[in-house]
């Protein structure tokens, strides 16, 4: 399974790249009612570090472990080491289109698991992924175009 996501942020790259490498800033991004609890990432992600958190979709805890790949000051992946999918690899990339405004790419791949309780749940989410990635831009948006 693919989707594919893209916006524009009036912000230059480099700003939008120092955003997206803060472990903190998953959890300024994610929709309610999902709550995030990073429970071991380093404060700035860097390549081949780890995060892992928590995704509270109400009472229910998904854990999550991702691996950083392919870092650069365009972009990055975030690959899915244990957690609801059977495979899930993101791929964050950040073109410039002028000194103040960057497009903001999102690829997703991913794969079910074969299990009748974590097949319906990554279900679940993958439908729900349109709602989550505009809501990531708004708040992509409010958070960084205030400090422009």
């Amino acid at each position: 399974m693919k989707y594919r996501h893209q916006f524009r942020v009036r912000a230059p790259l480099p700003a939008l790249a120092e955003f997206h490498a803060q472990s903190a800033s998953m959890g300024a991004i994610t929709p309610p009612p999902i709550s995030v609890r990073v429970t071991r990432a380093p404060a700035r992600l860097r390549e081949g570090d780890e995060m892992a958190f928590t995704m509270w979709l109400g009472p229910v805890p998904l854990k999550w472990v991702a691996h950083i790949e392919n870092v650069s000051g365009r972009g990055f992946s975030d690959r899915q080491i244990s957690g609801p999918f059977q495979e899930w690899t993101h791929r964050h990339t950040f073109a410039a289109l002028s000194e103040a405004t960057t497009e903001v790419r999102d690829e997703v791949q991913a794969r079910l698991r074969k299990h009748v309780i974590w097949g319906a749940v990554g279900l679940a989410m993958w439908l729900g992924l349109p709602l989550l990635f505009a809501y990531r831009a708004r708040q992509t948006r409010c958070l960084l175009e205030s400090k422009t």
